[in-house]
């Protein structure tokens, strides 16, 4: 077969790459909500007014999900990751600028196009660590996902840091932005793209072909696992040390450590299973780790116990460490020029749960408690169960 483009990197730069790419989303996306105390009081705005800046973000999120596979489509892999850091590094500012000078609706453009970047690098770096699961021969999605966790912590970290020195959102965000931008550059350099297929090839996929994603029985069920587990990741990143604080009569500095507990489980979650995907494949791995979050979140809901709950919390977080990143390499499986359809059809479903779990676990928990109301989760990841077999692993589409 001939090809018009560059040859691919090796493996490991195009691995480092895709790290880098990873953890950089990571910082980009800590930033803001690091500084949200700040943001709130410069912009002289409420609860309800911070909350439209979220959902401002989470709408860019769903057209940048909904246009991704389009956007890797026409620009390939590499350039798509190099221009939504970008994006995301220019929105960074743009938000650090609004409150600067105290305009909210400067603050809600730089959120929505913030989430239209993160969202697009999101989907493009998933298909980028999908290659080099194919090119290295291993399952290692998990542990990218581990780098954009980390790099979190990292930028969760420096906020703090910042806002403890005094240090301006618009100074702070201005540095966070211009570190991601020249990150990209450099990152992305190691990247291969999205190689076109030579004329001896398959027609590349047309507009209606990667719609037609959207009916594929396999990635609709690869959609429900991901949905599921990415349910119970999201409903204790919002609910975990309110629950903890208003059900179990924890103070605020203590439950905040067992959200701490949960998203470090997380991580090491991330870390751990690699080795485990490799030996026993994905649908082992995966039915494992929804019975340890099921298992996890029914102890947490049943046993008032603190010292117990907080242990089962760390079996929560490991049952929901793998559900996103290994639905994320079965949606590249298959034929590569697809990839991005897939990926972006499977998040775009799993980012629901994020639209959408939030409200229905604080409406329900206000009616039963919000632990009790997290028997939704556990009902979601249990129908998920069902749906696990169709992330088997495969080479051909």
């Amino acid at each position: 077969m001939t090809s018009a483009v560059e040859p691919r990197p090796h493996v490991t730069s195009w691995r480092t790459a895709v790290f880098a790419a990873f953890s950089l989303n990571g910082i980009a996306n800590a930033a803001i909500i690091s500084r949200a105390p700040t943001v709130r009081e410069l912009l002289h705005i409420g609860i309800g007014q911070f909350g439209l800046l979220i959902l401002a973000a989470s709408i860019g999120s769903i057209v940048g999900l909904v246009l991704s596979s389009h956007i890797v489509h026409l620009l390939g892999g590499r350039r798509t990751i190099l221009i939504a850091l970008g994006l995301c590094g220019l929105a960074i500012i743009t938000v650090g600028a609004g409150t600067a000078i105290g305009s909210y609706a400067l603050a809600v453009v730089g959120m929505a196009l913030f989430g239209f970047g993160s969202a697009v690098c999101d989907v493009a770096m998933n298909v980028e660590g999908g290659g080099v699961e194919r090119a290295g021969g291993r399952a290692i999605m998990p542990w990218f996902h581990a780098s954009w966790s980390l790099g979190t912590v990292v930028s969760a970290g420096l906020g703090s840091l910042a806002a403890f020195a005094g240090v301006s959102p618009l100074l702070h965000f201005t540095i966070i932005g211009i570190v991601v931008a020249i990150g990209a550059v450099i990152a992305t350099r190691w990247l291969p793209g999205v190689e076109p297929p030579s004329d001896d090839d398959a027609p590349r996929p047309t507009f209606r072909d990667r719609m037609s994603i959207w009916i594929e029985p396999r990635t609709l069920l690869i959609g429900l696992i991901v949905l599921g587990m990415a349910f119970t990741e999201g409903s204790a990143n919002d609910w975990l040390a309110l629950g903890f604080h208003d059900d179990r009569g924890l103070d605020a500095a203590q439950a905040a450590l067992v959200y701490a507990v949960f998203t470090t489980s997380m991580t090491l979650g991330r870390i751990a299973g690699v080795p485990l995907l490799n030996r026993f494949g994905r649908v082992a791995a995966l039915r494992g780790a929804a019975i340890a979050a099921l298992v996890g979140l029914a102890t947490v809901i049943l046993v008032p116990i603190v010292p117990i709950g907080v242990v089962v919390v760390v079996v929560w977080g490991v049952g929901a460490s793998l559900g996103f990143p290994v639905g994320m390499s079965a949606a590249s499986d298959g034929d590569p020029a697809k990839a991005a359809a897939r990926v972006s059809t499977v998040a775009t479903i799993a980012y629901g749960a994020f639209l959408i779990g939030p409200p229905l676990i604080g409406f329900v928990g206000q009616q039963i408690g919000l632990l009790h109301a997290l028997w939704i989760v556990f009902g979601l990841v249990a129908l998920s169960i069902f749906a696990i077999p169709a992330a088997r692993e495969r080479t051909k589409a």
